[in-house]
C-alpha cells in the first residue's frame, strides 16, 4: 500500500469497556510494553483498570482518558509490529480525547507526555465539568438555534445530520422538550458524560489545562494531524498545537469537517485504532466506534475510501493480512 493514502484514527470518550486491552496485551508483547510504560509513568496499575475495573472508575473521565489512550496506543504498536514499513499513514486523525493519540502516532508527542496531558485534562474536565450532552439529529444551524435558547452549546459535528449538544442538566431538559416541538421528526438521545465538554462550560478547566500544555513541547507531526477545534490540519509549530488543544476543550469536535477535508485530499484507506463498544463483554466482539461515522461520512461526500478497523487482537491481525495483502 505504499502508494496509498492511508488514514490512522482514533476515538474519544464513550469507547472504553471493561476487558478492554486484554487481549491484545496476550497477544502483542509490544501492547504489554504500552500498558507497563502507562502504569510506571502515571502510577497506577493500567491493566487492573483496563482488563477488570474492580471499582467501577473505568466510565470515569479522569480514569476513561489515559485508558483509552493507553488502548489506543498499544493496538497501534501492535498493528505496527506486525506490518513494519508496509504502512505509514498520509493522514493522522482522533475524535476528542483521540486527537492525542493521533498527535502520538504523527511523532509530534511522545506517549509519556500525551500520558501526562491527557491524565491531566480528565482530572479537569470531572474537577470542573457540570452538565452533559445530547447527540441529535440535527444539523449544525438548527444545533445552534436551539442551543442558543436555552444557554446550552453545540459540542460537536459527527455527521452533517448528528450534532451534539451540551449544557446544564435543567437547560438540556428545556432545549429536548423544545427540540420535538421546534422540530419534529428530530430525536435527542442523552449521553453518558460527566460534563458539558467542549462548550463555555468547559472554559475553566481549558483555562487551568493551558498551563498544563504549556510545560510539553510538541515536535513537528511526520503527516498532518487533523484538528478538531478547526476541522483543518494543525499548523506544525509547537505553539499552534498548544492553542489548538486548548481551544478544543471549550469549541466544538469538527469530526465532520476533518473528515471531509482527508477524503478530499484523497484518502485511499481508513484503518481505526483502539476502543470499542456493544453489549459483549468480549473484546472480539466489540464493533469499532467510529465505524458508522465514518461510512456515513462517505455516502455525505460522495466518496470511496476502504475502511479497516484494527482495535483487538482479531482485527489487528486481519488489518495487517489486508495491508500484506495489498
Amino acid at each position: 500500500m505504499s502508494t496509498e493514502k492511508i488514514a490512522y484514527i482514533f476515538p474519544g470518550q464513550g469507547s472504553q469497556y471493561r476487558g478492554m486491552g486484554s487481549d491484545v496485551v496476550a497477544a502483542f508483547p509490544v501492547a504489554a510494553d504500552v500498558f507497563d510504560l502507562a502504569s510506571e509513568t502515571l502510577g497506577l496499575d493500567m491493566r487492573r483498570l483496563c482488563f477488570e475495573d474492580p471499582a467501577d472508575q473505568l466510565g470515569l473521565t479522569r480514569y476513561t482518558q489515559p485508558a483509552l489512550l493507553t488502548h489506543e496506543i498499544a493496538c497501534l504498536e501492535s498493528f505496527r509490529s506486525l506490518v513494519g514499513e508496509q504502512s505509514k499513514p498520509s493522514f493522522v486523525g482522533g475524535h476528542s480525547l483521540g486527537e492525542y493519540a493521533a498527535l502520538v502516532a504523527s511523532g509530534s508527542l511522545s506517549f509519556v507526555d500525551a500520558l501526562s496531558l491527557v491524565a491531566k485534562r480528565g482530572e479537569l474536565m470531572s474537577e470542573f465539568g457540570t452538565g452533559g450532552m445530547v447527540a441529535t439529529t440535527l444539523n449544525m444551524e438548527s444545533a445552534y438555534i436551539l442551543a442558543d435558547r436555552h444557554f446550552c452549546g453545540v459540542g460537536g459535528c459527527n455527521l452533517p445530520d448528528q450534532t451534539v449538544i451540551a449544557g446544564e442538566e435543567a437547560d438540556l431538559d428545556a432545549l429536548v422538550a423544545d427540540l420535538k416541538s421546534a422540530f419534529p421528526g428530530k430525536r435527542a438521545i442523552r449521553l453518558d458524560t460527566e460534563g458539558a465538554f467542549h462548550t463555555h462550560l468547559m472554559v475553566e478547566a481549558a483555562r487551568r489545562f493551558r498551563t498544563v500544555l504549556a510545560k510539553v513541547e510538541f515536535a513537528e507531526p511526520s503527516c498532518p494531524v487533523f484538528s478538531n477545534y478547526t476541522g483543518k490540519f494543525h499548523e506544525p509549530t509547537s505553539q499552534a498545537i498548544r492553542s489548538r488543544l486548548f481551544f478544543q476543550l471549550f469549541h466544538p469536535v469538527k469530526w465532520f469537517a476533518c473528515l471531509s477535508l482527508g477524503l478530499e485530499q484523497g484518502i485511499d484507506t481508513i484503518v481505526e485504532f483502539g476502543g470499542g463498544i456493544g453489549k459483549s463483554p468480549e473484546p472480539d466482539q466489540k464493533r469499532p466506534n467510529l465505524e458508522g461515522i465514518v461510512k456515513k461520512s462517505l455516502k455525505f461526500t460522495d466518496h470511496e475510501s476502504q475502511y479497516v478497523p484494527a482495535i483487538n487482537a482479531v482485527t489487528i491481525q486481519a488489518a495487517a493480512e489486508v495491508f500484506f495483502a495489498s
